[in-house]
């Protein structure tokens, strides 16, 4: 007789070390190109929500340091990202940016209670075409990010930028010892410092701070109009955040094969929201290049999430002069060198596109425009998770059938497929109301309500053959199903 025996639990030293120094070099070396990398995107943000630099840097390493240990997504990087910065617009403009403060931290608070309603577990609902319709958008709006800074430099700046995606894409093949865009962007600073190649560099997207960020209550009126005020805007940020972070530990999810925990990393986004807006910075979330960047660049475990917050700071703070001479050719080069890898090329070949439904292939295509004409990840997300819903239900709905047989005096109508909301006017008209038959037996065994819509349906269906003199019975109905008829029935037609 043999007995199953659990596999031990890891001990406290085994976890630390698996998720945290499972592969210590790659991390903080990966760490150190996204810090290199946000630096650009924290001022440019700043600029996009018309707070001063130092409010998307200061959110940058406080959200990324924080969700390190509070995420459920080892190696995922959150930050300043130009989602929050859109939504925030609007309330920096007509309030200032101390509302900006008071909806950072309330955006935190929602988050913390949605993780703890469960939210997160809505993701299920959210098809892998939407999720591909996101990744392209993504990409596509990391790429045409890039062409101001590329256009704008004339040739030195489009030579430079080429020699880095060339280090990028051919290094690997010599050695992969080093990330590739960190020597890329080493090499590019060095030749324009030592050669005096005047292109426009990270110094000139805005003044880095030279302190740290100091703790504080932000300065707005304790009162119902201030939650009026802010509460929408941090509703929107709290959705926003969420629906970019989920989708991009998913994403790495997939790409890394291990898994992650969805409800920590909601909870882990609200505490960092929460500290970011009592340190003067902007709300935040995943960011799926930076994300991408580190799990391209070797990153796998927390220490790498940790290692681009901390070094964040540390070449904003300690470096800033040398930060300052980085030219944005080089952060361009390796922002391209993202979008390229995360673009689904296999979504858009021909013999993909031929064999995919026509449906599908609608939602990704809404997703990604809504995307690239709003600016808006999360916004493109509900379209394409909508418009897959109406699909999927039309097509539901046309799976209803319904047979009949005589029986003596009887007719039994078989009824087989979803009864809902969608599907209730074919079956409406299924019927033959003119027989002359002294009883109808409607049989639903191989059918199940789901909802009032069918209830009601139901319930007409029996009236009209009651109203000719036709004794109608409903049979076979399963628990679930028997449960909402009975306490629905009559209730919704009028009948009792």
């Amino acid at each position: 007789m043999s007995s199953f025996q659990a596999a031990p639990r890891p001990s406290l030293s085994q976890r630390v070390r698996t998720t945290w120094f499972a592969n210590p070099r790659a991390d903080l070396l990966s760490g150190l190109v996204v810090a290199l990398a946000l630096i650009p995107e924290a001022l440019s943000f700043s600029v996009i929500a018309g707070v001063d630099p130092k409010v998307g840097l200061y959110a940058s390493f406080t959200i990324a340091i924080i969700i390190a240990f509070a995420g459920g997504r080892p190696a995922m990087i959150s930050a300043a990202t130009g989602a929050m910065a859109l939504v925030l617009v609007g309330l920096v403009r007509d309030h200032g940016v101390e509302y900006m403060f008071a909806a950072t931290v309330l955006t935190g608070v929602f988050q913390i209670l949605f993780g703890l309603l469960g939210v997160h577990r809505l993701m299920r609902f959210v098809p892998r075409t939407v999720m591909v319709g996101f990744v392209n958008a993504l990409a596509i709006l990391l790429f045409a990010a890039q062409i101001p800074h590329i256009t704008g430099g004339g040739w030195p700046v489009i030579a430079l930028a080429a020699l880095g995606l060339a280090i990028i894409y051919l290094l690997p093949r010599l050695t992969k010892a080093v990330p590739a865009p960190l020597v890329a962007i080493v090499v590019v600073t060095a030749l324009t410092v030592f050669l005096h190649i005047a292109v426009p560099t990270v110094g000139d997207q805005g003044e880095l701070p030279s302190a740290l960020p100091g703790f504080g209550l932000p300065m707005v009126p304790f009162t119902l109009e201030t939650l009026g005020i802010i509460a929408p805007y941090a509703l929107t940020l709290a959705a926003v955040g969420l629906i970019e972070s989920l989708l991009t530990a998913q994403l790495l999810d997939d790409i890394t094969d291990t898994g992650s925990s969805k409800g920590r990393e909601v909870r882990g986004q609200g505490i960092a929201n929460i500290a970011t807006g009592f340190l003067g910075g902007m709300a935040g979330c995943a960011m799926i290049g930076q994300s991408m960047i580190n799990v391209k660049s070797g990153g796998r475990t927390r220490l790498s999430t940790l290692a681009a917050g901390v070094f964040l700071l540390v070449l904003v703070f300690v470096l800033g002069p040398v930060v300052s001479l980085i030219p944005m050719a080089a952060l361009v080069a390796v922002m391209v060198f993202v979008s390229v890898s995360t673009f689904d090329w296999s979504s858009i070949k021909i013999s993909t596109l031929r064999r995919t439904p026509k449906s599908e292939t609608a939602v990704m295509v809404v997703t990604v425009g809504t995307v690239v004409a709003t600016h808006n990840l999360a916004l493109g997300v509900l379209a394409g998770a909508l418009l897959s819903a109406i699909f999927f239900a039309r097509r539901v709905a046309h799976l209803v059938e319904v047979s009949s047989v005589l029986d003596g005096d009887t007719r039994v109508y078989t009824v087989t497929g979803e009864l809902f909301f969608a599907s209730t006017n074919e079956l409406m008209h299924a019927f033959d109301y003119t027989d002359t038959v002294s009883k109808v037996v409607v049989d639903l065994s191989g059918a199940h309500v789901w909802d009032s819509s069918a209830v009601a349906t139901l319930d007409a269906v029996t009236a009209k053959f009651t109203s000719r003199g036709v004794e109608a019975e409903l049979i076979g109905l399963n628990p679930d199903s028997e449960h909402l008829h009975t306490r629905l029935s009559g209730q919704l037609t009028g009948s009792h």
